[in-house]
């Protein structure tokens, strides 16, 4: 049984239906029984409601209806999904039209044991008999064929981790070089105190300071496989086999531990800030819901010198619904996080709230697209900003999977993805954590390959290669330094370049369509699609891209940004035909790139298109028939909302405000900007040096800010356009502060000008 089941369910009993309320008298053992289960203690129920039930005394049905559901309840709450199946069969043969929720514990039970022909019975009754919950209809058409969930199954290898204890691990967290993670473990050796759900330790953080010697401990050869070598969900792992030594796994820390529970965690990019988990406490109480429950809540700390201080509730808590399982979006303004507060889909649902300059938003429910009528928990984001989640309400393995959705905006709009198997099994998985392209990463589970309750595991992907062959359509020779684009979802992904062989190779993802584009300077363009939605045996598969020769000329281009001059992803780039007005479209990857074929005879327009960024247009002059064939190769730059620009040289003279020559040229270059994108406005930034009163610097920069809007404005440019700010010396770019002693060069380099662009317009 999982300590961890209190933290998955935010400490509540969710979606327990008991029977209505009647009014009589009850047994001495059953008021003893209820006793136990009403303070959650549900070890001690179960063997109450057993010894009750066993007893040839019972003979009130309505009693023995009650310590039924109640007792199948327990062992629901204590993951022992073999008893659960067990009491839920005989609850449903002797009471059919008891409450329906029942049929819903029965075919979850079922799933989690792996008898899914069973269980999509059972979920076809209760969607009979509860229309309106989508879980039973989606459930019974899933479970009519179950090989979508084992389609990328050769793909992954699992591997169990040496640092699991012999009670619960889980919730790992990328932490500098290491891993944090939460664990009822009791380094001390001795347990002073338990949690009286499930009579084990209360949780704490723990940290294992270097994932690299996971990696290296985790032997591919003498360790029990998972995945990827046709393992079933029964193997196990061999636990004596002797492993290389490592560092050991050490108190994360003794300020943020308390004697209750500290779980799931999320810190920020630069680890100076650290989002957790807890009981609700405040300076040192601890506090109850009305209805006598100890909800959970977010706390956020400052690390100060490798302490960490300044616990604080995050405002969005309450002691009237829980809180919690946190994760942060890669630039820190999200944070993704579960609770059960009133107004949401199911059990518990997923949570999104802005964070900007130290401030919470409101937090707003992620939709039905995530949530359902069961329960959503354990997020991640990516360093793309998509989602990983847990949920046992989308149609899974058993029990919690895990599943994967592009966020977009905030929100998921490609759809929900069950990662399947063997990431995924028929027990609990959850809390998954890993890089951008999903290569390597860990996860918890309670299956059976660990020892004891929730471990952790890692993951990494095996490569299944794809080769593909670029040749000569006429002379079926192989053609050397062709470009191979990846293109998957319309959206541009990897480019890779032929040998002298023709071949390029890649590493395909399961259930995934692909196109492969092939291009090279004298040939026209050809493509091929592949499909890994269907299984192949094959370890190495090949396919094969013919071009013809050809006088039509490739177009190929870089969209950057310009505030840091890196690749734009996520660019519309379109190449029209201005005479037959035919047009070819893609997505910018990574790299910012692009390549389109363009035919001779005929004008070209190609544009550039970002929400929230600078549009351009650009006009390609046609190609006259019988030219030799060449390349045209661009490159763009976009400038997007809130980018902030340094104009390096604007200085001015100490105490004075006037623009001077050297100034003039390059606010000459914003001139020329504005120009071009005439819907763009900018706010003008002037700051000082530090000498003089704060007072005094504050109302200088406003008369710098001010002179370069007039200079602006004095070329041209609209006033309503522009805006001053004078922000001081409250932002000096090197340590020049009061009373330090600098060069005339150095407080130069504070008294600057920026402009931020706060709208790009249309």
């Amino acid at each position: 049984m999982s300590i961890r089941k209190g933290l998955q369910l935010l400490g509540l009993c969710l979606g327990f239906c008991l029977l209505a309320s009647v009014v009589q008298a009850q047994s001495t053992r059953l008021r003893a029984a209820n006793k136990q289960f009403e303070s959650m203690s549900y070890v001690n129920a179960m063997r109450a409601y057993e010894d009750l039930l066993r007893s040839d005394k019972r003979k009130d049905p309505t009693e023995t209806l009650e310590a039924m559901t109640k007792l199948a309840y327990c062992y629901r709450m204590l993951q022992d999904t073999k008893n659960a199946e067990r009491v839920y069969a005989e609850l449903i043969k002797e009471f059919p039209e008891a409450d329906s929720k029942n049929y819903l514990y029965y075919a979850q039970a079922l799933a989690s044991n792996g008898k899914y022909r069973d269980s999509q019975k059972m979920y076809s009754k209760y969607g009979e008999k509860q229309a309106d919950d989508m879980r039973g209809r989606k459930f019974t058409v899933s479970y009519m064929d179950m090989s979508r969930f084992y389609q990328d199954s050769s793909s992954y290898r699992v591997d169990y981790l040496p640092i699991n204890s012999k009670q619960a691990d889980f919730s790992p967290m990328y932490y500098q070089n290491g891993l944090v993670f939460v664990s009822s473990r009791d380094e001390a050796g001795v347990v002073r105190r338990v949690f009286q759900w499930n009579q084990t330790p209360f949780l704490d953080l723990y940290f294992q300071p270097d994932t690299a010697e996971l990696r290296r401990a985790v032997d591919p050869v003498r360790t029990g496989a998972v995945g990827g070598r046709n393992a079933t969900s029964e193997e196990s792992v061999d636990l004596s086999v002797e492993k290389a030594p490592l560092s050991r796994t050490e108190v994360f820390s003794r300020t943020l531990n308390t004697k209750y529970h500290e779980g799931p965690m999320t810190f920020f990019k630069d680890y100076k800030k650290i989002i957790f988990t807890r009981n609700n406490v405040s300076k040192g109480k601890y506090s109850k819901s009305s209805d006598g429950v100890r909800k959970l809540k977010l706390y956020i700390a400052d690390n100060e010198n490798g302490n960490w201080r300044n616990v604080e509730e995050l405002p969005f808590c309450s002691n009237e619904y829980s809180v919690g399982h946190p994760a942060l979006s890669p630039d820190n303004t999200k944070l993704y996080f579960v609770s059960d507060m009133p107004g949401g889909y199911g059990g518990t649902d997923l949570y999104i709230v802005e964070y900007a300059n130290g401030q919470w938003g409101t937090p707003v429910n992620m939709g039905k697209e995530v949530n359902t009528e069961g329960n959503e928990m354990f997020p991640f984001v990516d360093e793309n900003g998509n989602l990983y989640f847990a949920s046992d309400g989308h149609e899974g393995l058993g029990g919690l999977d895990i599943f994967f959705t592009e966020l977009r905006e905030g929100v998921a709009y490609r759809g929900v993805q069950n990662l399947g198997y063997p990431i995924n099994s028929d027990k609990d998985d959850f809390s998954l954590i890993t890089d951008k392209t999903r290569q390597t990463g860990y996860f918890s589970s309670n299956r059976k390959q660990g020892i004891f309750d929730d471990n952790l595991y890692s993951f990494r992907r095996v490569c299944k290669q794809l080769n593909i062959l670029v040749y000569d359509a006429k002379t079926k020779e192989p053609i050397a330094l062709a470009d191979v684009r990846t293109v998957k979802n319309g959206v541009n992904q990897d480019l890779r370049i032929t040998g002298q062989d023709g071949k390029t190779s890649f590493c395909v993802d399961g259930n995934t369509e692909y196109e492969f584009k092939a291009l090279k300077e004298g040939y026209g363009t050809s493509s091929v699609r592949f499909s890994t939605l269907t299984q192949s045996p094959q370890p190495v598969m090949s396919v094969s891209i013919y071009l013809d020769k050809s006088d039509n000329t490739l177009v190929k281009g870089t969209i950057k940004t310009e505030v840091d001059q890196r690749p734009a992803q996520g660019v519309q780039v379109t190449l029209r035909n201005e005479k037959d007005k035919s047009e070819q479209s893609i997505l910018t990857g990574p790299d910012g790139k692009y390549e389109f074929e363009m035919k001779p005879g005929a004008p070209y327009t190609i544009t550039t298109q970002k929400k929230k960024y600078t549009s351009n247009k650009e006009v390609i002059p046609s190609m006259k028939k019988g030219k030799s064939p060449k390349v045209i190769e661009n490159e763009h730059g976009i400038y997007g909302e809130g980018d902030v620009f340094e104009l390096k040289n604007i200085y001015y003279d100490l105490d004075k405000f006037f623009i001077r020559p050297d100034a003039a040229r390059e606010l000459d270059r914003v001139v020329a900007i504005l120009k071009k994108y005439p819907d763009m406005k900018i706010e003008l930034r002037s700051h000082t040096d530090s000498r003089a009163t704060d007072t005094y610097n504050l109302r200088l920069s406003e008369n710098r800010a001010r002179a370069a809007v007039d200079f602006l404005v004095s070329r041209g440019i609209t006033p309503t356009r522009l805006k001053a700010q004078g922000l001081g010396e409250s932002e000096l770019v090197n340590g020049c502060e009061d009373g330090i002693r600098c060069s005339e060069a150095q407080h130069q380099l504070n008294r600057r000008t920026e402009f931020k662009i706060v709208t790009v317009g249309n």
